[in-house]
């Protein structure tokens, strides 16, 4: 059985971060990815493909609400979800890591604050090449620096939009977004701002992604790669204080690893899943679960895409450049936290036709689409251990029921009211019948929280380095570790977690 220094199961967010730091460090490291190299073809681009036939994401059928399907909105690639997201990389609040009252209940405060990751927030936006511009949303917290890239310029109709905004007292901001972005110097640049970003992979891989940005450039000779390979359990010594060896499926065997750490970055549904199969004489309920914590308080956000329709038409091609936070803490008449807006990509009508009534003649959606100007809403879930991922049978259970929905739902009626009134009343329509779509429990890209870090081995599953408190060489990487998750998109959060806990492995290593 080949002994290594280091085995990380999962190349996505937390995974391939954490390699990066690792990578220099000369010891001998093992990558186990679940899925290959997402291929590079001219269906990245397809919206039929892409959105409609679902090209990259997983087969794989969990089951919901007893015993009723459901397909994940998820891919195992090398880069994990990395390679498909929105590239939109904020840091939460320094409120939101200390307890927050909502309408619906109480947001926990975290063990560590928002001054520990700071540095690392710094460190993991010129990592990922995140461009923005600092000071201008209401509510950015403390930063120690510039951002190292640009803000993304906004095209007409959005820079339009912009200055009506601010006309009538609101505060958008630019969006921090992870590109490979030169405005200064289109010819050289690797993106060339289309259209296909947000929910594409990107074919001129200038988006960036923990696949690009982190996992190829630190394969060296130190640093071993396989693809394809499902890790099944890891095996304890037999005391069942650290972990002995990691087994999975290469090319139809099974095959066994030794490693002095072993660190898990399966994503927050799939990590559980691999604690819980890993259950053995000494962890019977499931590895480093004596807390009965594993799984539970699985959060994913509360999410909705409005389509806005104006009178006026909307040529742009990059739209994902504007967001806004003036609701995130609530408003002068309501004292409790509403949620973040940001804009998504520009939608075609290939992407409004499933959610379109299915006479909806081919014209109307591209007249639509063409007069579109589309928004993202973010609202916070709170942690509820009965939101939990389970293993039935060997089968993935996810039970999920929405909470803290009050605050979400005025942030969705305060924006339809807001472009309403920017567009010179009734020229922007909210999504009616058709137009406006709560995100299912399959749109789980923001999935945190079911192995809590915490200081207390009873209510919690990992410390404050994401060691497991119960077995002492293994750590979880990924959003898994969220105490809570705020109404910000977590990938950033899970990059500086990774870098910070990279930290501490290279002094735990020494």
């Amino acid at each position: 059985m080949q002994q290594y220094d280091i085995i990380i199961i999962g190349t996505g967010a937390g995974g391939g971060t954490l390699l990066h730091t690792l990578k220099d460090s000369g010891k001998k490291i093992l990558i186990l990815e679940r899925g290959d190299y997402l291929p590079k073809e001219k269906q990245n681009w397809d919206s039929v493909e892409v959105f409609q036939k679902e090209r990259y994401h997983t087969k794989e059928v969990w089951k919901t609400d007893g015993d009723k399907d459901l397909h994940p909105g998820i891919g195992y690639w090398v880069g994990g979800n990395t390679k498909v997201y929105g590239a939109a990389l904020f840091r939460l609040r320094e409120k939101d890591f200390e307890e927050v009252q909502h309408s619906g209940g109480v947001s926990l405060a975290w063990p560590i604050k928002y001054k520990d990751l700071e540095p690392y927030y710094a460190a993991a936006e010129k990592l990922y090449t995140v461009h923005g511009k600092m000071g201008d949303d209401p509510t950015e917290p403390f930063r120690s620096s510039e951002y190292s890239y640009p803000p993304v310029s906004h095209e007409p109709r959005i820079q339009e939009l912009h200055d009506d905004l601010v006309k009538f007292g609101h505060k958008p901001f630019y969006l921090p977004i992870a590109i490979k972005l030169d405005e200064a110097d289109m010819p050289n640049s690797k993106c060339i701002r289309c259209s296909t970003c947000d929910g594409f992979p990107c074919m001129e891989h200038a988006k960036s992604d923990a696949d690009i940005n982190c996992t190829r450039p630190s394969l060296n000779e130190n640093v071993t790669l396989l693809r394809n390979f499902k890790v099944n359990k890891l095996v304890t010594n037999a005391d069942g204080t650290t972990i002995d060896y990691v087994e999975g499926e290469y090319n139809n065997e099974v095959v066994q690893y030794k490693a002095d750490i072993v660190v898990v970055s399966c994503g927050a549904v799939n990590s559980a899943v691999l604690l819980l199969n890993s259950a053995n004489d000494r962890h019977p309920n499931g590895l480093a679960n004596g807390s009965d914590q594993v799984g539970r308080n699985f959060m994913k956000h509360l999410n909705e895409a409005m389509l806005a329709i104006s009178s006026k038409p909307n040529p742009t091609k990059f739209q994902k450049t504007l967001a806004i936070n003036d609701y995130y803490w609530g408003d002068k008449d309501y004292q409790f936290p509403m949620g973040h807006v940001q804009m998504l990509g520009k939608s075609d009508s290939a992407q409004l036709e499933p959610d379109a009534p299915f006479f909806t003649p081919n014209v109307v959606l591209e007249e639509m689409a063409s007069h579109s100007v589309d928004w993202w809403m973010t609202g916070e879930d709170l942690a509820d251990p009965d939101n939990r991922v389970r293993v039935i049978n060997g089968q993935i259970h996810l039970d999920y029921k929405e909470n803290n929905t009050e605050g979400f739902q005025r942030l969705i009626k305060t924006w339809k009211d807001v472009l309403v009134k920017v567009d010179a009343a009734e020229s922007f329509l909210h999504y009616g019948v058709n137009i406006r779509k709560r995100i299912p429990l399959s749109g789980i890209a923001h999935q945190v929280g079911t192995t809590r870090m915490g200081t207390d081995p009873k209510t919690s599953v990992v410390d404050t380095n994401c060691k497991t408190h119960e077995v002492d060489n293994l750590y979880i990487v990924d959003g898994s570790f969220f105490p809570s998750i705020g109404a910000v998109n977590p990938s950033l959060t899970i990059m500086a977690n990774a870098l910070r806990v990279g930290d501490h492995l290279l002094e735990r290593m020494k």
